[in-house]
């Protein structure tokens, strides 16, 4: 993980801490396991290589807020445009639809990461819209992104 989110990409579309040190990367696994412990509606996976077990991106849903679930995920670099993150959140949606009753499924991304909005939509997931302004960027400038939804049929 901690080798993983030194690419600037990962940072650039997430909320990964800037420098990303080893005690951040600690400090993440420890709050997911206490998530977990405390039987938290919350869910954080590591997306891993099968044969090696080497960690080529996170998958998480945070707490359940009513009918509504949302996603997110990143990828290292090497994990990209092989199909990884598509099927890591084909699998947390399917989980998600059986163990839970979320009627909305939600993700956004950046105006600038249609890698990510492609995964969305092969996932199941409608480009629903633009929501202005929905984030506060590093710099402290608004950020439009991209909604995408998929509702349980």
């Amino acid at each position: 993980m901690f080798e993983a989110c030194q690419d600037p990409e990962i940072a650039r579309h997430t909320y990964v801490p800037q420098p990303y040190r080893l005690a951040d990367a600690e400090g993440f696994i420890a709050r997911r396991a206490q998530t977990l412990a405390n039987g938290s509606t919350a869910a954080s996976f590591a997306v891993v290589d099968a044969a090696t077990d080497r960690v080529l991106g996170s998958m998480s849903r945070p707490p359940l807020d009513g009918h509504r679930a949302s996603f997110g995920y990143w990828l290292a670099p090497e994990a990209r445009g092989r199909g990884v993150a598509t099927r890591a959140l084909r699998l947390i949606v399917d989980w998600t639809l059986a163990t839970t009753d979320a009627i909305r499924l939600e993700l956004y991304t950046d105006l600038d990461n249609p890698a990510s909005g492609r995964v969305a939509e092969k996932s199941g997931f409608v480009r629903e819209g633009i929501r202005r302004a929905w984030e506060i960027g590093r710099d402290g400038h608004p950020i439009d992104v991209i909604f995408y939804v998929r509702i349980r049929e």
